[in-house]
């Protein structure tokens, strides 16, 4: 056998294996290169996108943080004008209920001041009726002398 028989055969040989690779076996690799190639590009754009999505999601729940804290300033704010406005209303409340109490004791007192003053004329009437009993030496009528006991009543 002549080597260059072989040589030239082998390299028929080979020259059909690589025909036969580039049309049966060479494009079902290359489609499932390039299946693997989209799914991880796939992958990175998701991810991607994932994490834009994870970047407003924060920026989201910090600005739904800060209004809340702010908005519970406000809340508690408003709690203490509340309160002091209600604090306000109730001295002022009592302040009228005082005002009040102290204008019925005060009409109180002078209704007692007025009748002790009746009581008083009218013991000083009886005394004075007394004190003519008995610088007249007889018994007054005191039917018959009301007008007289009323005049000196309104004269005391």
């Amino acid at each position: 056998m002549n080597l260059n028989v072989t040589l030239v055969a082998q390299a028929i040989v080979f020259l059909v294996f690589i025909a036969f690779t580039i049309k049966f076996v060479w494009p079902p690799l290359l489609r499932a290169i390039e299946a693997r190639q989209k799914e991880i590009a796939d992958g990175l754009a998701a991810a991607e996108q994932g994490r834009r999505s994870l970047e407003t999601s924060n920026t989201q729940a910090n600005e739904a943080i800060r209004q809340a804290r702010s908005r519970a300033t406000e809340i508690l704010s408003q709690a203490e004008k509340r309160s002091a406005q209600m604090i306000d209303e109730a001295r002022q409340a009592a302040r009228e209920e005082g005002a009040r109490e102290k204008t019925a004791a005060k009409a109180e007192i002078d209704q007692e001041v007025t009748r002790a003053r009746e009581q008083l004329r009218a013991q000083v009437a009886a005394l004075a009726v007394a004190g003519a009993e008995k610088i007249l030496r007889r018994e007054v009528d005191a039917k018959a002398h009301a007008e007289l006991l009323d005049g000196i009543k309104r004269q005391l």
